[in-house]
């Protein structure tokens, strides 16, 4: 039997790997310092890898959540006329379902170490204004006018990213982020989902 190098990580353990190295890095020398240069020499991959997985090193902390939001926007559009608050805050609620945590979780923990103060408010404000567009526009589509729907959109939104960075700063054994989801969306009661 010869002993030949492995052509390459499984594809999976090179996305860990990379994002792996990607917070140690912004850990250790801060998120503006680390270039993806930096990213693929400590996780040992070529550069082209890092692109197969991540189109930024923004992206290596965003794509989970982002994943997930996709799917909640599909969701959210297949409602149609059918939308209504138990349907629409179930789909909410999927977003951080069995959340683990993930480079996104690790950068909201450590967002001064890892200088990501500015890029997380920036950052949070763009994935917040997708999911509450996708809110709104199935109240909308539910009969809602417009502004109340786009009320609706914006509280639902800020309540799913809200909970999830109050979980990750709190650190793990501190609850779930369902759980502060739920608290969150109850928390809305003054805006129901009829006026």
């Amino acid at each position: 039997m010869r002993n030949e190098p492995r052509p390459g990580r499984p594809r999976a353990s090179s996305r860990e790997t990379l994002a792996e190295a990607a917070c140690e890095l912004f850990l250790e020398q801060g998120y503006e310092a680390t270039s993806v240069a930096d990213i693929t020499q400590r996780a040992g991959v070529s550069r082209s890898s890092f692109f197969n997985y991540f189109s930024s090193k923004s992206d290596v902390l965003w794509s989970g959540l982002d994943a997930r939001i996709d799917q909640a926007l599909a969701a959210l559009t297949a409602l149609g006329a059918d939308a209504d608050a138990a349907a629409v805050r179930g789909i909410l609620r999927s977003v951080v379902h069995d959340f683990a945590p993930d480079p996104l979780a690790l950068a909201l923990r450590n967002a001064a170490a890892m200088g990501l103060e500015e890029e997380l408010v920036r950052d949070t404000g763009l994935r917040s204004a997708r999911l509450a567009e996708g809110i709104s526009q199935a109240a909308r589509g539910s009969g809602i006018a417009a502004i109340p729907a786009d009320i609706l959109g914006s509280a639902h939104a800020t309540a799913v990213l809200s909970s999830l960075r109050v979980w990750a700063e709190r650190g793990a054994g501190h609850g779930t982020p369902d759980s502060l989801v739920g608290e969150a969306l109850r928390s809305i009661h003054d805006l129901p989902w009829r006026i």
